[in-house]
């Protein structure tokens, strides 16, 4: 899909910050709030942008303790796949599921309120499953985001500045470069 510098302008500035206003988007990449406003339509109807979310910091909520969990499922048919990827969507407790390749099939983000919490659910609630033949997990003491995810092409991502970074402390919160 290609993208032009507006459109990689526009994609960095709403990331930064998404409350901003049209009419600011427009001040910011020097255009009229018609243009901007088009560009992100657009944007939204090509399926770059999937839609707007808040972000939540997880300590405040009571759950500071984040974990990747990586399971193996045995037998590994489609049914059976299919089944735990379900159960697994339904959790309060999970923040993002991966399905993989290698020997593990699924990574499962979690975010809980203490390691007792963690160790409860992993052996009460994962490994009680019939499926579940193998579990490994991680805790996560810090996690490190991009911000700001733009396409790889280096002449239009790269006006100089580095989309990206930025360090998330432990608790979440974000460090400016």
């Amino acid at each position: 899909m290609e993208l032009d510098n507006l459109d990689c302008l526009l994609l960095r500035e709403i990331q930064r910050d998404g409350r901003q206003t049209n009419r600011e988007l427009a001040a910011t990449a020097g255009v009229a709030p018609s243009t901007t406003l088009e560009r992100l339509r657009s944007l939204r109807r090509r399926g770059v942008l999937k839609g707007f979310t808040a972000e939540i910091d997880l300590e405040a909520i009571g759950r500071p303790v984040e974990a990747l969990i990586a399971v193996r499922i045995r037998p590994p048919s489609r049914k059976v796949l299919e089944g735990f990827r379900e159960w697994a969507r339904t959790r309060p407790e999970v923040v993002g599921i991966f399905v993989t390749t290698g020997g593990d099939d699924f990574l499962i983000h979690m975010a809980v309120p203490d390691t007792d919490y963690l160790y409860d659910f992993i052996i009460d609630e994962l490994t009680e499953r019939r499926e579940v033949a193998d579990v490994r997990t991680s805790i996560v003491y810090e996690r490190l985001e991009a911000r700001i995810l733009l396409p790889l092409d280096s002449r239009k991502a790269d006006q100089g500045q580095h989309p990206g970074e930025g360090r998330r402390t432990r608790s979440g919160k974000l460090d400016q470069p």
